[in-house]
């Protein structure tokens, strides 16, 4: 298991809501002007114990993994601004965990089962894969 932290400013909206709609679904998230967070990442990979290394992953290397496919691309970045990722969708923690998933999942060894945590604050933790 690795953590990581990155900070990133993002705005929750829908192109195709009027502003009161997105005020009334997003609340302050929807703010016009952005709004950032400062996430805790947790990288957590299971799978057998190599018998030759007694890893199961090189956390070097994953620590490596998430700093060029994660942290180089979103740390200190406006989400919705900054990211093809999420030009057009909509980077909630529940969409940014699945992306990080998806980024870091074809660059692991497919025997490895891996799971994301988000933390976006304290209380408000998203996990991915449920």
């Amino acid at each position: 298991m690795r953590v990581e932290r990155f900070n990133a400013a993002h705005r929750l909206y829908r192109k195709d809501w009027s502003d009161e709609k997105n005020r009334e679904v997003f609340g302050v998230c929807a703010n016009p002007n952005f709004h950032g967070h400062n996430y805790k990442l947790t990288v957590k990979v299971t799978g057998e114990v190599d018998s030759t290394t007694g890893f199961v992953v090189d956390l070097r290397m994953l620590s490596e993994l998430i700093k060029s496919e994660i942290l180089d691309r979103f740390d200190h970045q406006n989400l919705n601004l900054d990211t093809i990722e999420f030009r057009e969708l909509n980077p909630s923690a529940e969409n940014i965990a699945r992306v990080i998933y998806e980024l870091l999942k074809p660059k692991l060894d497919q025997k490895l089962e891996l799971k994301i945590l988000l933390a976006e604050t304290e209380n408000n933790i998203v996990e991915y894969p449920a």
